[in-house]
């Protein structure tokens, strides 16, 4: 689908986080994430929703992939396969799977596009972005972070788009 799109910030090793935690706090890569995904719909897993305080964020419709067919939180949509997603994402000009580790590969395949926020060191992890064949996506921009005070780490913000 043209319209799946992947976004994330990953250490070195493909870190995403421990204990459904984020393993860095990177004030550039939040903004960054607010100013692409607000407006649209976003597609996260039940911990991944639960790690932000089971809150929907705001200016985006939520939706929830979970197995669990009792849940039910306000102002959230909740759908319990891919396909169900699929179904409903349809007709949206881009959707952003927001994670956690599962969910990223279960929409891999589908992905058209994926905004990265590549952290450059390594974490101790529990959690981790799926590997993917690099020859099958190639870079359409990119910008390095060097020597940010407040992250106090460098990283580089990457977008990726599958080639055909």
């Amino acid at each position: 689908m043209k319209n799946i799109s992947i976004i994330a910030a990953i250490g070195k090793n493909n870190e995403l986080g421990k204990g459904n935690q984020l393993l860095w706090h990177i004030p550039g890569d939040m903004k960054r994430f607010k100013r692409i995904t607000s407006g649209h719909m976003v597609i996260m897993g039940r911990k991944t929703f639960h790690s932000i305080n089971n809150k929907p964020l705001s200016n985006r419709r939520n939706i929830v992939l979970t197995r669990d067919t009792s849940l039910y939180f306000p102002n959230v949509g909740i759908v319990h396969s891919v396909d169900e997603a699929l179904e409903l994402v349809k007709s949206e000009s881009e959707v952003f799977i927001l994670g956690g580790a599962t969910v990223y590969e279960q929409f891999l395949p589908f992905t058209h596009r994926m905004y990265l926020t590549r952290v450059h060191r390594g974490y101790n992890a529990d959690a981790f972005f799926p590997v993917y064949d690099e020859s099958n996506w190639y870079v359409i921009e990119r910008k390095d972070i060097v020597d940010d005070k407040q992250a106090g780490v460098d990283y580089s913000f990457v977008t990726l788009k599958r080639r055909k």
